[in-house]
């Protein structure tokens, strides 16, 4: 699968002109819900079901600087999931050199409207089929 290409914007940046560490968190986010697309997984939909799926941690670890009109490429990668919480890996990387800019974790649950913790393999196996099909193998 191809990388979620993403383009660093002038309001990202900060007083010494890299990109603000508090941007990468938004760009995961976004990787994810670009990478859940790809595997068949309409965030919206999910949503409109009554899912949510919660941030419970995540993890930045910063490489190198990312600068204004930058573009990386972000590689988000199901790392472990079991039906109720899914953990990713995100690695991201400078388009043009490849340099490696940071890698990143999150980890998130599976709620209902109420906040009730639920499981996608009972309720949803569609969804747990997609999720389950694209973990890492080692």
């Amino acid at each position: 699968m191809s990388s979620y290409e993403y383009q660093a914007q002038y309001y990202e940046t900060d007083q010494m002109g890299i990109i603000h560490h508090s941007n990468y968190v938004r760009w995961m986010e976004s990787a994810r819900i670009w990478w859940m697309s790809q595997i068949g997984i309409d965030y919206k939909g999910m949503e409109e079901k009554g899912i949510i799926s919660p941030v419970l941690e995540i993890s930045c670890q910063y490489k190198s600087m990312v600068r204004f009109e930058d573009t990386v490429l972000i590689e988000p990668i199901i790392e472990k999931y079991n039906g109720i919480t899914l953990e990713l890996s995100y690695r991201i990387t400078d388009k043009e050199s490849g340099e490696l800019r940071m890698l990143g974790s999150s980890k998130h649950c599976f709620l209902d409207r109420d906040g009730k913790i639920i499981s996608l393999k009972k309720s949803y196996p569609e969804y747990d089929r997609a999720f389950a099909e694209n973990v890492r193998r080692i």
